[in-house]
């Protein structure tokens, strides 16, 4: 994806946050720049929605800063640049999408073409159908067909994904991928890590208020010193005699599992490969997202 330079376009500096005497935002530094994809990860209760209510404007921290293009959260400016999909999106039921996303053109000021915007999000069939017709994926979908109206500097998706079949979930971050290709920059808060493994380009992880980690896929999975795991398919009688020389465990018959550190990883690839014909093939397997969340979220700051 070509991506257009970066520039700061959310700045987040020492935010602090509490509810009543109880401290829920401590001392955030959060940036996302021009054509970023940023995935917000962390448990239920860790601060994902407190923060992105101060980034909208809708709770007033206490301490730091917030900046959308230099503006405040909540002044006009900052509501311009901005554009937000909640995971659970409302419409007025009566409403056809058609009429519900040009009322919000209308009131936007932004002149799109509603009906290809529909088209693009998988509407185009059902935009003349009510609201109250449509499934939660498919409102799901309108949120959507809402944030790309006037072209947001900042997009701020709340587990957008939620209520989506598999193929639409393909389909909006192919449409995340073109905000971000053309200089938005996008925060996505979500569950879903399997999803944002691959399609954002940096990571951020609360824990209970505080970023512990905040960084590319690459840097945090080096940082974190995980096992990576490598499996050898055998020749069926091989398989013992290649786990004793190995020192790793046989598996599923004729499989063998070896855990080693990364920096051990080419060396035990030269070894195993010394064995000949007895290996006939492996498979690699390095620490995934879900084993860096789990890492990094049970750690003290990282970062």
């Amino acid at each position: 994806m070509t991506k257009t330079a970066a520039s700061p376009v959310l700045e987040i500096k020492g935010l602090d946050k509490f509810r009543g005497k109880t401290q829920v935002l401590h001392g955030i530094d959060l940036c996302v720049n021009a054509g970023e994809r940023l995935a917000l990860l962390g448990h239920n209760g860790a601060g994902k929605s407190t923060l992105i209510k101060a980034v909208l404007g809708l709770i007033q921290a206490e301490g730091g800063s917030i900046q959308i293009c230099g503006a405040r959260p909540g002044s006009a400016a900052a509501r311009s640049d901005t554009a937000f999909l909640p995971e659970a999106v409302s419409f007025h039921p009566a409403l056809t999408g058609q009429e519900q996303l040009t009322m919000f053109d209308r009131l936007m000021g932004a002149g799109g073409d509603v009906n290809a915007l529909l088209q693009r999000v998988g509407l185009g069939d059902a935009m003349q159908r009510r609201i109250d017709t449509y499934s939660k994926g498919m409102r799901q979908r309108l949120g959507l067909a809402q944030v790309l109206l006037g072209r947001p500097k900042l997009a701020l998706l709340d587990e957008p994904t939620s209520g989506l079949d598999p193929i639409s979930r393909q389909d909006l971050y192919a449409i995340i991928d073109e905000l971000a290709a053309k200089g938005t920059a996008v925060l996505i808060a979500s569950h879903a890590l399997t999803e944002v493994e691959a399609r954002t380009d940096r990571i951020a992880i609360l824990r209970q208020g505080v970023k512990v980690a905040d960084d590319t896929l690459d840097n945090l999975s080096r940082r974190a010193g995980l096992p990576v795991r490598l499996r050898l398919q055998t020749t069926g009688p091989d398989a013992d005699q290649v786990a004793r020389k190995t020192g790793g465990r046989r598996i599923n018959g004729a499989s063998v599992e070896i855990i080693c550190t990364p920096q051990d990883k080419m060396a035990e690839l030269r070894r195993i490969a010394s064995m000949g014909d007895t290996v006939v093939d492996i498979d690699m397997q390095p620490p995934r997202l879900e084993d860096l969340y789990r890492y990094y979220s049970t750690q003290e700051e990282q970062s």
